[in-house]
């Protein structure tokens, strides 16, 4: 019998139950795909459509594809040319329909969803790559990672990972947080970056000092730490994908 892998980043925690959220009017669409409902946010008409199309799958926290911190990001990703979609793998029940419920515990919440989510997603997955040819949500992207089939991939603040994750990395990672996260210390961070330098991998941490974990999507855009983490965050994903993207 094989020795489960160490874990390194954490399950969730009361923080992970906390938002700010943000304004904004989202301009994609609601589609199903895979029987899921999926967040689709294309690229601007005016965009050059004779390059090849490049796609971005969104993974969400426990707010969801759905919530509109989520939506405003993957707009901001569509607004410089990709195709971005980001699938409801909570089907209507994510944490943001629980807001203001007394009572409502997270972790007991999540339990069922880390079993559904991990049944529901490869097979959208599958659907998503055989319509467009081709990142709670830190476990997707890794899996995908160790397949040849992505040119790259990111997440910020990660939760359920295991040291497997990174041992079996095959594609670029972009690894980003906050200096202080409950869900991955600083000691796990670290023990995932020997494993990256082990798997002489491509990779690049960005740590941000005054940032709390789910910063990058869930950010206080009017405390201007938050903000900038926020959104140099979100620009820094850009270029990694712009970056692996070239030819």
């Amino acid at each position: 019998m094989s020795t489960p892998a160490a874990p390194l980043a954490g399950p969730c925690g009361d923080c992970c139950a906390r938002t700010v959220q943000h304004s904004g009017v989202a301009r994609g669409t609601v589609e199903v795909i895979a029987n899921l409902d999926t967040y689709v946010s294309r690229p601007h008409p005016d965009i050059d459509s004779t390059h090849p199309r490049k796609v971005i799958l969104f993974f969400a926290d426990v707010f969801g594809a759905l919530y509109i911190n989520s939506k405003l990001a993957m707009d901001y990703w569509a607004d410089h040319g990709y195709l971005v979609l980001g699938v409801d793998y909570f089907e209507g029940d994510s944490r943001a329909t629980h807001e203001g419920k007394p009572g409502w515990d997270v972790d007991e919440w999540v339990k069922p969803y880390r079993a559904s989510a991990a049944r529901v997603t490869p097979p959208w997955i599958a659907a998503v790559r055989e319509r467009y040819g081709y990142c709670f949500g830190a476990p997707f992207v890794m899996d995908l990672l160790a397949t040849d089939w992505v040119t790259a991939g990111a997440f910020a603040h990660p939760a359920f990972l295991d040291e497997d994750h990174f041992h079996n990395i095959k594609r670029p990672l972009l690894l980003s947080s906050p200096e202080d996260d409950f869900t991955f210390p600083h000691a796990a961070r670290r023990r995932a970056e020997d494993i990256l330098v082990e798997r002489k991998a491509t990779y690049f941490i960005q740590i941000f000092g005054g940032a709390r974990h789910g910063y990058a999507t869930r950010a206080d855009p009017e405390v201007k730490t938050e903000r900038w983490a926020k959104e140099e965050t979100a620009r820094t994903t850009l270029e990694w994908f712009e970056h692996h993207g070239r030819d």
